[in-house]
C-alpha cells in the first residue's frame, strides 16, 4: 500500500476542495484513480461521492495521517486534528488559504456540498471514531488483559483503565459516541480482521470481538513494529473469530504434558524433600510451551534447537521432558555419595547441560537438542547459545535459519535488570552475528527472589527491552494452557515466517519460594496468601477436558499413573547408578576429534613452520588487491607496498605474522572467524583485512578469501560496541567446533573488564566445571606507553591467578612431552609474545594441538625477525651467553619491556653482565626452561622485570614458580613500578620517569645487594 509520501513523485497530492472537484466531474474515473493508489487526499465532503467504500477511503487515510501528519495533506491533517480535538460535527472540515483563482472556485463548490449535507462529518466522524476505538485496542488492549493467574497483580504494575479503551457506556463519550449507537453497523477498516467474512459489524459486536481478541489471556503488544505486513499477520493471528481452535487429540497431547510437567517435580518433592532443585510449581505450562514451539518449528523445517536457560524454573524439568535426558541420571545426581567418573569438578545437576538427537513424535521428523550449561549468572548464557546457534548454521550451510534455531529462557526481572539481554538483542539483526531470529520464552513470576516487581524495574513490563528490536510480545495467562499453546504456535510461525525474534511472556507464579527451602512469607505474605489457595493448573485443565468430554476421570489418572510408574522405575535404577558420566551432561560433543582411527590422539603437537613459498604466497596476496577496477585509499597502498617489500626481505611485522598464520590454516581447511571492536582495519591501523572501495559505497574486498582455489573462509567482522555479549557469542561459536579458529579481540586491553563474566564463568573453569574444551583465542592489547590505565594495561594478573598450576610444586621435569601434556593439563594458555614469529607460531599451535584451550594473548608492535617454531622462554644469546660465568645479573621478563631493557643495557654497555630471558609463556609454567637458564649462570642473581605496578603483572604468579624451580636457593629480586591502585598514568612525563626508575632497578647491580 502506497501513502502520499510514497507516491508524491508520481501524483500531486490533492487539496481537499480539488478531489471532490475531481469527483463532481468523473466519479467513476476518480474512483479507480483512488483505488489504483490506495491513498487519499480528500476531505469529508466528498464522502456522498463515493458511496459505500468511502469509509474504507478515509479510514486509510487516517491510518497515514496517524504514523505521520506531514504524509497527507494540510487540509486532511486540520480534519482529523479538529475530529480528535472533539470538534462538534459539521465544523471539523476547514479549507485551506486558496491559492489561486480556480482553487478558490473548487473551494467554494466544496462548502457548498458541506452545507447542502449538514451530517456527512458526523458520519464521517464517527467512522473515524470507531476506526480509532479500533486502533485503541490494538495498541493498548493487553493493558487490561487479564494475565495475572493470581488475579491480584497487574502485569503492567498499572491497575488503571487507559483512556481510550471501552471498559464501560460511558467511556463511548471518549469518541463522541454514545449508547445509542451501540447497535449502528460500521463498515471495518482494512486493518483489522475481526470481521471475518463480514466487512461491517454493529458497535457492540466491534467492541466484544476486540475485548476477545486483545483483552482476555492473552495480551499483545506489536503496533510499536514499523512493518505493515507484519503488523496484519498479527492482527490476523488474534482477531480472526473462532482462530483459536484445538482438536480433541491436541487437547490430550496437552494434558498429557502436563502431567508429566506436573508429576515430575512432585516426584523430586516426595524423593528428596530437604534439595533445592528450583522447581518449575507455578509455570507446569512451560514444558508444553517449549514443546509446541519445537514442534511447530520442526514441521516448518528446523532440525536442530539450540537452547539456554537459567538454573531457576525448573531446569531439570526441561532435561528430562523436553530434552528427553535419562530419568536415572538426573536422580542419581541427588545421591550425596555420588562420585565423578570423569575429570572435572562437574557443576550442580541445574547447571549442566545436554546434548540429544531423538525422533518428534508429532512431526516424526530427526531433531537434535541442545541445552548450553549456564552458571548462576542467570542471563550470561544468552549470547553463548547464540553463538552457537550461528555456528551450527555456519556448518550446515544455513544461510536463513531454516534449519538451525534458538530458543531462550528468561527470567522476568533478569530479563529487566541484566544488560547482557539488551545486548544480545542488538546482535539479533547485524550481518555476522544474526540467527535468523530467536524465540524468547519469560518465565515472568512476578518476583526476582524476594524483590516486588515495582522495585526491579522501571518499565510497565519486564518484556521491554524487546522492543527495541521491534519483536513483538506476547502476554500470557499461563493458566489457560490452550492459550499458551497457540501463543507458542504463532511465536513459532513467526520466526518461520519473518526470521526475526519474538518473546512469550508467561505470566505466572512461584509456588515455593526462591527454592523450595524458601519461606516466601517474609516478604511476600499477601501473594502466598493467594498461591497456597490456587488451584494447580493441571487440575484446573483436567477438570475442564473432563466437563468437556475429551477425556473421563479414569483416562486421566490412568495418565499420571504411567509416568508416576516412568519415574520410579527410574529411580530404581539409578541406585545402580553410583558414578557420574559427565559425557551424558555435554552440550557440545565432538565426535571424532579426540580419537584417531579408534585410538587417543597422541599427546605431541607437528611443527608449526611453514615451507618459504607458502609464506611468500600469502605475503603477496596480502600486499596486493586481488579485484580488478577496485580503488583503494592513498595511503593503503602505500601500507601494502611495505607490506610487499617485507616480504621481499623476508621479514614480518605483527600485522603480516599474523595475515601468514590465518592464510596458512586457512589452506588447510581451517575456518577462521576474528571478531571485536574495529577488527576489520585493526585500532592500530595494522589489520586492513577488509578493503573499501573508495569510489563505490558498501564494495568490498577482503584479500584473505582470495588465497587459495578451496581454502576454508574466513569471517572477519566489527562487532558492536559490547564486550561482554560478543565476547560470549564468540565462545558458543567456539563452542561447535574444534576445527576452527575463533578469536575475539579487545580494542584495549582491559576492554575485557565488562565481559569479565564470560571470562570468570564460561571459560576459565569451563572444563573443569562440564569437561568442555574450548579454543577460543583472545587478542589483548597490552602495553605501558602513558596512554592511560584503560589503554595500558590488560590486567594479566586476573589471568594468571586463575590459573590452575600449583606454584609450590615442581612437575617431573624428565615426562615425555612434557611441554604438551602441561598444556593438556592447564586451564587455559597465556602468553606474551615479544616476536612476530612467536605470535605467529602460537596461532597455529592453537589449531595443531591434539586438544583444545583457551589461549590469552598479549602482543606489543615492536619488529623482530620470526622464529621457525613457537619458543615458551626465549634465552639470551648475547655476549652474555658466550661467557655465562661473568654474568652478575640474570633478568627475566615478558613482552614489550625487554626492549627497553635490551636498550638500556646497550647504552650502559652492560651486555656481558646482565643477561635477559624472555618468558613468553607464562602459563602453564616453562619450569624445565628457566630450570636451564638458572644453571647456565651460576654466579647471578636473579630479577624479574616488568613495567606493571608491583601489585599487577605477572610478579606474584612468576616468584614464587621461579623460587619453586631453583629450590628457593635464590632469592628473586623486583624491578617495576611500585604498588598502585590504577594500572597507569596518563602523564607522559610520568610514565619516563617511571619507566627510568625501572631501568635503573634492574642495571644497578648494587641496588639489591643494599636491600638484603
Amino acid at each position: 500500500m502506497f501513502h502520499l509520501r510514497t507516491c508524491a513523485t508520481k501524483l500531486r497530492p490533492l487539496t481537499a476542495s480539488q478531489t471532490v472537484k475531481t469527483f463532481s466531474q468523473n466519479r467513476p474515473a476518480a474512483a479507480r484513480t483512488f483505488q489504483q493508489i490506495r491513498c487519499y487526499s480528500a476531505p469529508v465532503a466528498a464522502e456522498p461521492f463515493l458511496s459505500g467504500t468511502s469509509s474504507n477511503y478515509v479510514e486509510e487515510m487516517y491510518c497515514a495521517w496517524l504514523e505521520n501528519p506531514k504524509s497527507v495533506h494540510k487540509s486532511w491533517d486540520i480534519f482529523f486534528r479538529n475530529t480528535n480535538a472533539g470538534a462538534p460535527p459539521g465544523t471539523a472540515y476547514q479549507s485551506p488559504l486558496p491559492l489561486s483563482r480556480g482553487s478558490l472556485a473548487a473551494v467554494a463548490h466544496a462548502q457548498s456540498l458541506v452545507e447542502a449535507q449538514p451530517n456527512v462529518d458526523k458520519l464521517v466522524e464517527d467512522h473515524l471514531a470507531v476506526q480509532s476505538l479500533i486502533r485503541a485496542y490494538q495498541i493498548r488492549g493487553h493493558h487490561v488483559a487479564q494475565l495475572d493467574p493470581l488475579g491480584i497483580l497487574d502485569a503492567d504494575l498499572d491497575s488503571s483503565v487507559p483512556a481510550d479503551i471501552i471498559s464501560s457506556t460511558d467511556k463511548l463519550g471518549f469518541y463522541g459516541l454514545d449508547e445509542s449507537d451501540l447497535d449502528k453497523v460500521f463498515h471495518l477498516p482494512t486493518t483489522t480482521f475481526i470481521g471475518g467474512q463480514e466487512s461491517a459489524l454493529p458497535l457492540r459486536e466491534i467492541i466484544r470481538r476486540l475485548e476477545m481478541a486483545y483483552c482476555q489471556h492473552i495480551g499483545v503488544e506489536f503496533m510499536f513494529i514499523n512493518d505493515l505486513e507484519q503488523c496484519q499477520w498479527i492482527r490476523q493471528k488474534f482477531e480472526t473469530p473462532g482462530i483459536m481452535q484445538f482438536t480433541n487429540e491436541e487437547k490430550r497431547t496437552l494434558l498429557a504434558r502436563l502431567v508429566r510437567s506436573t508429576r515430575f517435580e512432585e516426584f523430586l518433592q516426595r524423593k528428596w524433600s530437604s534439595e533445592k532443585r528450583f522447581g518449575l510449581e507455578g509455570c507446569e505450562v512451560l514444558i508444553p510451551a517449549l514443546k509446541t514451539i519445537i514442534d511447530k518449528s520442526s514441521e516448518n523445517g528446523v532440525d536442530y534447537v539450540i537452547m539456554g536457560m537459567p538454573h531457576r524454573y525448573g531446569r531439570l524439568n526441561v532435561l528430562a521432558n523436553v530434552i528427553r535426558k535419562e530419568l536415572e541420571q538426573i536422580f542419581c545426581q541427588f545421591d550425596s555419595k555420588l562420585e565423578a567418573a570423569d575429570e572435572g569438578s562437574g557443576d550442580v545437576k541445574y547447571h549442566l547441560g545436554m546434548y540429544h538427537r531423538r525422533i518428534n513424535r508429532v512431526t516424526d521428523r530427526n531433531i537434535t537438542l541442545s541445552l548450553v550449561a549456564n552458571p548462576s549468572h542467570l542471563e550470561a548464557a544468552d549470547p553463548v547459545v547464540m553463538g552457537k546457534t550461528k555456528a551450527e548454521q555456519f556448518y550446515c550451510g544455513d544461510t536463513e535459519g531454516k534449519k538451525v534455531m534458538s530458543i531462550l529462557l528468561h527470567g522476568d526481572a533478569a530479563f529487566a535488570g541484566q544488560g547482557i539481554v539488551y545486548e544480545t538483542f542488538h546482535l539479533s539483526d547485524l550481518p555476522s552475528y544474526t540467527t535468523h531470529g530467536t524465540v524468547h520464552v519469560v518465565v515472568n513470576n512476578q518476583i526476582g527472589f524476594t524483590t516486588d516487581p515495582r522495585m526491579a524495574r522501571s518499565s510497565p513490563y519486564p518484556t521491554d527491552v524487546a522492543r527495541v528490536v521491534n519483536a513483538p510480545i506476547f502476554h500470557v495467562n499461563s493458566d489457560d494452557p490452550e492459550a499458551v499453546m497457540y501463543v507458542c504456535k504463532v511465536a513459532a510461525e513467526w520466526r518461520s515466517t519473518f526470521h526475526k525474534d519474538v518473546v512469550v511472556d508467561l505470566v505466572c507464579y512461584r509456588r515455593n519460594g526462591h527454592n523450595e527451602m524458601d519461606e516466601p512469607m517474609f516478604t511476600q505474605p499477601l501473594m502466598y496468601k493467594q498461591i497456597r489457595k490456587q488451584k494447580p493448573v493441571l487440575q484446573k485443565y483436567a477438570e475442564l477436558l473432563v466437563s468437556q468430554g475429551v477425556v473421563n476421570q479414569p483416562e486421566y489418572e490412568e495418565e499420571i499413573s504411567k509416568y508416576d510408574k516412568i519415574c520410579e522405575e527410574a529411580f530404581a535404577r539409578s541406585k545402580d547408578e553410583k558414578i557420574l558420566h559427565i559425557k551424558h551432561w555435554l552440550d557440545s560433543p565432538w565426535p571424532g576429534f579426540f580419537t584417531l582411527d579408534g585410538q587417543p590422539r597422541s599427546m605431541s603437537c607437528p611443527s608449526t613452520g611453514l615451507t618459504e613459498d607458502i609464506l611468500t604466497h600469502i605475503g603477496n596476496v596480502a600486499s596486493s588487491v586481488p579485484v580488478e577496477n577496485f580503488t583503494i585509499h592513498g595511503g593503503l597502498s602505500r601500507i601494502l607496498k611495505t607490506r610487499g617489500e617485507m616480504v621481499k626481505n623476508r621479514t614480518v611485522d605483527w600485522a603480516l605474522a599474523e595475515y601468514m598464520a590465518f592464510g596458512s590454516l586457512l589452506k588447510e581447511g581451517i575456518h577462521i572467524r576474528l571478531s571485536g571492536q574495529d577488527v576489520e582495519r585493526g585500532t592500530f591501523s595494522h589489520r586492513h583485512h577488509v578493503l573499501h572501495d573508495q569510489n563505490v559505497d558498501k564494495r568490498t574486498c577482503i584479500p584473505m578469501n582470495h588465497l587459495w582455489p578451496n581454502q576454508a573462509p574466513y569471517t572477519v567482522c566489527n562487532s558492536s560496541l559490547s564486550e561482554y555479549g560478543v565476547l560470549g557469542f564468540e565462545l558458543g561459536f567456539a563452542m561447535a567446533s574444534p576445527n576452527a579458529l575463533v578469536l575475539w579481540e579487545a580494542q584495549f586491553g582491559d576492554f575485557h573488564n565488562t565481559a569479565q563474566c564470560i571470562i570468570d564463568q564460561f571459560i576459565c573453569p569451563g572444563q573443569a566445571k562440564w569437561v568442555r574444551q574450548n579454543g577460543i583465542v583472545l587478542l589483548l592489547p597490552h602495553g605501558m606507553e602513558g596512554m592511560g590505565p584503560e589503554h595500558s594495561s590488560a590486567r594479566p594478573e586476573r589471568f594468571l591467578q586463575m590459573c590452575n598450576d600449583d606454584p609450590d610444586v615442581l612437575p617431573d621435569l624428565q615426562e615425555a612431552n612434557f611441554d604438551i601434556n602441561q598444556l593438556y593439563d592447564c586451564n587455559w594458555v597465556v602468553v606474551n609474545c615479544s616476536t612476530p614469529g612467536n605470535f605467529f607460531h602460537v596461532l597455529r599451535r592453537q589449531i595443531l594441538l591434539p586438544f583444545r584451550k583457551p589461549v590469552s594473548g598479549r602482543a606489543s608492535f615492536a619488529q623482530t625477525r620470526p622464529g621457525t617454531h613457537f619458543q615458551r622462554v626465549i634465552p639470551e644469546d648475547g655476549p652474555a651467553a658466550q661467557n655465562p660465568e661473568n654474568v652478575r645479573r640474570l633478568l627475566f621478563c615478558t613482552g614489550k619491556v625487554y626492549y627497553d631493557l635490551t636498550r638500556e643495557r646497550k647504552a650502559r654497555d652492560m651486555v656481558g653482565q646482565v643477561a635477559i630471558t624472555r618468558i613468553e609463556q607464562l602459563s602453564p609454567f616453562p619450569f624445565d626452561l628457566l630450570l636451564k637458564e638458572v644453571q647456565k649462570y651460576p654466579n647471578a642473581e636473579l630479577a624479574w622485570c616488568q613495567e606493571e605496578h608491583k601489585n599487577q603483572g605477572y610478579y606474584d604468579y612468576v616468584k614464587p614458580r621461579l623460587r619453586t624451580t631453583i629450590s628457593r636457593a635464590k632469592p628473586v629480586w623486583y624491578a617495576g613500578r611500585d604498588p598502585a591502585a590504577a594500572p597507569a598514568t596518563g602523564n607522559k612525563k610520568t610514565h619516563l620517569t617511571e619507566l627510568q626508575r625501572l631501568l635503573d632497578t634492574a642495571f644497578d647491580l648494587d641496588v639489591f645487594k643494599n636491600l638484603s
